[in-house]
């Protein structure tokens, strides 16, 4: 089988675009206790995910945060799932390696099709 084509199932220019303040990702330690980290768009999330807490990672993760907010509030249900098909149990440097190469994918994915669109 060839590759999977994205091509209509998203805009690319909303999905990559900067949300305001109301819309970002706010990574917390857990209930009520905010690290300090926010992203407001899919490159700054990326950047974030380096460079926020492990247990910051473990706690939006497990509860499905992560891939609520890019298809709620990015709009790409094909990221969502993305993140939603990591397994559960990874922890600290192997879950944060995975976050990381499935975002990078996707927004290599979507400049790709941005420029298409040129």
């Amino acid at each position: 089988m060839g590759r999977m084509r994205f091509k209509d199932e998203v805009n690319p220019e909303y999905v990559m675009r900067t949300t305001p303040d109301e819309k970002a990702f706010y990574f917390f330690w857990d209930i009520g206790r905010f690290t300090g980290i926010s992203a407001r768009s899919l490159e700054e999330f990326y950047e974030k995910i380096s460079i926020a807490p492990s247990k910051s990672l473990e706690f939006h993760f497990v509860r499905g945060d992560f891939e609520r907010w890019v298809r709620e509030v990015l709009g790409d249900p094909h990221l969502a799932n993305m993140i939603g098909s990591i397994d559960r149990s990874l922890k600290d440097k192997k879950l944060r390696a995975m976050l990381k190469m499935k975002i990078r994918r996707r927004i290599n994915q979507l400049r790709t099709l941005l420029d298409a669109q040129k």
